[in-house]
């Protein structure tokens, strides 16, 4: 009693494999799915559109489990929408990836003898293109592996002619505008890649390093300063105290002698200086820290540069030429000779940047750089969610996204690399300075003293206008006007603030306040199964593909949906994936099962009063999963919505319904034919809910059933609006005796296949009907001349008397209960006696007392259940 269409062949087959083989079925299928065009979407179409574009994996990648879990939600998304009856695109490509393709490339070259400077900059161009067509993009074919429906006939890279045309165009209007500009700031300088690197390319990590306590001036002009970078002592230009410290307040406006140098610096005043951090007085290095650069700017102070971009000291004198670290030993121990070193402390654990790349020590430094304006931008971005046009998804995720949006500083997007987008600006023999449209011509040639921009973009750059430059823009096409803006963006919340951001101020800007996207659905980080990070660097990391090997498609992206609580991080371990696939098998074991007996979607429901109460029960609860998943859908509770299918999938339908349903198939007749078209209805559409989750298996067993073309295209299902309360509260108190029967067998230690002789009574309760029912599911046999009850169970209203004797050994049973009770017992006592000591109380963290009391609590429920197995044992 769901509103379906069924999309069906002539023929339905009751004929499956004994076993599932996932190997033998996933890639074929796959294949079938997208040659038969099932994920193409149609600009044309005059369906609601639903559009999700993936986030795009770098060039470089391979599927890891971060990449299964993300693109397995987004693949549910899809896949659900779809059969709703949107036209439904969801679209794939991949990100160039600047630093980490360039050094690929590099490192290929290194193994040759060669560098880039050998080649030249075309022709190493040249060669990472070569690079990516051969090695680059395996991540898509794992995605296929995968099972995503994605649109592959609109593939893009983030470096094709299309997106390349959007970064130029957004470029020249961005300068245009004046939000694009160059200037002398402060950078993140990765002295091994040599390119400056973004805020999130920077991995902050504590290192053993050193304080050092310098004394800087002479005599009355002394003052005390403290650093973990020495050598930047060499770029003073000045030292800073708080206007009002009196303690300084003589020496403000004069300058003092900075060792191992010729010069003197001046003491400045600037309230950004703490007068009760360390001595209250700081050295000013503004070529070399962010913080000290801003105070250069309010007191127009020098900026000297001591290093080149490979971090080696460039100042004339005894350090010229050494390392950065190297100068750092020699500085100190100059200094410390001249006794102007007045403290040291070793190790001195703090945080330091680190190139994520390579892992390189982050040198801040002061560069030319190109830089977008955010001030404007940023605010676009932020009411965008404040009004709601916007939703992040979980809603405590927006503190942090205003938190960074609303205190963004301009951005650096200019990046000292070849492979990239190139800068589209052009200096001419004069001075002048052109930026270039795409349909705009060069100003000049080389020959006449034109040159190009030697930088590239930022990656995150040409990233950030992925929503809208995948669609076709800055062209008007029908894709564009069709799925933008897009409907979910589904990514992790560790870069919210460094690719969400841009594109929404990237999306609000070029695309006259459209927002990109209409929900950004965060999500956790996978980790492994005891919470820790998974790292390659770490045995837990795991490949997916391994699993996928192992276990099926099926089972990794079930498991993955299962621990997808919005914005929460994803445990995962190899115990959890096997056992979803046993639940793969009990899906396939289940309908094989019903196919043997009569399950049939052919034909009308029968009407209910045809229908036994086990039937008219397992429709009411499958039109109210129904409703739970849909629910669940739409507020990306895919951990719930998972739950939810496998209890009722497992506990209601194969281990509840079906069982309860054996009697009625083996029985035959017009309610057999009735049951197996229930049986039928319910596989049908538990199958169609289950398919945006585990697509492989569900379409095989589906296409068995219904003889339907593709569950890719079927129609989701709908709740009807069917409920039967009293079906529902009959089949509850039928499960509650069965289950109460089962666990006083188990305590008696009864084989779950031995039968006993047992007496029903089950007047005054709606039980009748299902006498053979009960008796088949608990192994009760019917009682003979010789019948004597040695227990009695009241239940639910019911009675069912079961004669024990000679099943058990009494005495032997009664020993081992007592011996268990006395165990029970005297933990119960422990546990008292010390949650009863008040010094014990005072002294013990919360979490040891919270385990006693749960330890208390768990002997007093042993207690209670062995004395209800003794009384319930027949007298010896």
């Amino acid at each position: 009693m769901t509103e379906n269409t069924q999309q069906q062949n002539p023929a339905p087959t009751t004929e499956l494999p004994t076993q599932y083989a996932p190997a033998e079925v996933e890639g074929a299928l796959y294949e079938r799915w997208v040659d038969r065009g099932y994920f193409t979407a149609d600009a044309n179409s005059e369906k609601d559109p639903y559009t999700i574009v993936i986030p795009p994996p770098n060039v470089t990648g391979a599927l890891h489990l971060g990449h299964a879990f993300q693109v397995t939600l987004m693949d549910a998304l899809t896949r659900r929408k779809r059969m709703q009856g949107y036209e439904t695109l969801w679209l794939p490509g991949m990100d160039h990836a600047g630093i980490a393709t360039q050094n690929k490339v590099e490192q290929q070259l290194a193994e040759e003898g060669k560098s880039r400077q050998d080649l030249g900059r075309e022709a190493f161009t040249d060669r990472v293109w070569q690079w990516k067509d051969e090695y680059g993009g395996r991540i898509l074919g794992q995605l296929r592996r995968l099972g995503a429906g994605l649109d592959w006939s609109r593939e893009r890279f983030t470096m094709d002619e299309g997106l390349s045309k959007a970064v130029q165009t957004i470029f020249k209007n961005l300068y245009d505008d004046g939000l694009i500009y160059r200037a002398e700031r402060i950078i993140n300088w990765c002295p091994r890649c040599l390119t400056a690197i973004s805020d999130i390319e920077v991995d902050y990590q504590d290192d053993d390093g050193e304080l050092v306590s310098l004394k800087y001036g002479e005599g009355d002009e002394t003052v005390v300063v403290a650093t973990t970078r020495v050598e930047t002592m060499l770029g003073d230009t000045a030292v800073a105290v708080h206007p009002d410290d009196e303690r300084y307040a003589h020496l403000i406006g004069r300058r003092i002698k900075l060792p191992l140098t010729d010069r003197t610096i001046p003491v400045v005043a600037d309230t950004h200086v703490d007068p009760e951090f360390g001595t209250g007085a700081v050295k000013v290095t503004p070529a070399h820290d962010p913080n000290d650069f801003a105070i250069g700017q309010r007191h127009d102070l020098e900026s000297m540069t001591i290093m080149d971009e490979r971090g080696v000291i460039t100042v004339h004198g005894p350090f010229q030429g050494l390392d950065r670290f190297e100068a750092r030993s020699a500085i100190v121990a100059a200094l410390r000779e001249q006794g102007r070193v007045v403290a040291e402390k070793r190790p001195y654990v703090h945080s330091v940047g680190h190139c994520s790349r390579c892992k390189t020590t982050v040198e801040p430094r002061l560069s030319l750089q190109w830089w977008v304006k955010v001030d404007t931008l940023a605010q676009a971005a932020g009411d965008a969610v404040r009004d709601g046009r916007v939703a992040l998804h979980p809603k405590d995720m927006e503190k942090r996204y205003f938190d960074w949006v609303d205190n963004l500083n301009d951005w650096c997007i200019s990046r000292q690399l070849w492979w990239g987008h190139r800068i589209p600006v052009w200096y001419g023999p004069n001075g002048e300075v052109v930026c270039v449209g795409p349909d705009d011509p060069i100003p000049g040639t080389e020959a006449e003293g034109w040159t190009q921009d030697e930088d590239v973009l930022d990656t995150w750059f040409s990233s950030g206008l992925w929503p809208f430059s995948t669609l076709g823009w800055p062209e008007k096409t029908p894709d564009l006007e069709k799925f933008y803006s897009t409907d979910v963006l589904v990514t992790g919340h560790d870069i919210i603030f460094f690719w969400v951001v841009r594109m929404m101020m990237f999306g609000l800007y070029a695309m006259e306040d459209q927002v990109p996207f209409k929900t950004v659905a965060l999500t956790g980080l996978v980790r492994d199964e005891f919470g820790k990070k998974m790292s390659k660097s770490n045995p837990n990391a795991v490949d997916p593909l391994d699993w996928m090997d192992a276990y099926g498609s099926d089972a990794v992206r079930f498991t993955l949906a299962t621990g997808a609580n919005p914005g929460a991080d994803v445990p995962i371990g190899e115990d959890w994936v096997k056992a979803s696939r046993n639940f793969a098998n009990k899906i396939w074991n289940a309908t094989r099962f019903a196919l043997m007996n009569g399950a049939t979607v052919e034909g009308p429901l029968p009407a209910p009063e045809a229908m036994t109460a086990t039937d008219r029960w397992i429709l009411s609860r499958l039109n109210k999963t129904v409703a739970e998943v849909d629910a669940f859908y739409d507020d990306f509770q895919f951990a719930k919505l998972s739950d939810a299918l496998y209890h009722f999938a497992w506990d209601e339908v194969f281990d509840w319904y079906v069982e309860l349903s054996k009697t009625t198939f083996f029985e035959g007749g017009e309610q057999a034919k009735v049951s197996g078209r229930v049986l039928g209805e319910v596989l049908d559409v538990t199958l169609r809910l289950l398919h945006p989750i585990v697509p492989f298996v569900t379409e095989t067993l589906w296409t068995t059933l219904t003889g339907g073309e593709t569950l890719v295209i079927a129609e989701w299902p709908k709740d009807s609006g069917f409920r039967d309360a009293a079906a529902e509260s009959e089949i509850e108190t039928l499960q509650q005796v069965i289950t109460e029967v089962r666990r006083f067998r188990a305590d008696q230690g009864l084989q779950p296949g031995q039968r006993v002789p047992a007496r029903l009574d089950l007047g005054g309760t709606a039980l009748a009907p299902h006498e053979a029912a009960i008796r088949q599911l608990l192994r009760l046999q019917p009682e003979g001349d010789a019948f004597s009850a040695t227990a009695t169970l009241p239940v639910a209203g019911a009675q069912v008397a079961l004669d024990l004797s000679g099943t058990i050994d009494v005495a032997a049973e009664r020993k081992r209960l007592a011996k268990d009770l006395a165990a029970a017992e005297k933990e119960k006592a422990q546990a008292t006696g010390k949650l009863g000591n008040e010094a014990f109380l005072a002294k013990a963290p919360d979490a040891v007392v919270d385990k006693i009391r749960g330890r208390l609590a768990k002997a007093d429920e042993d207690i209670a259940r062995i004395q209800q197995q003794l009384e319930r044992l027949p007298q010896a």
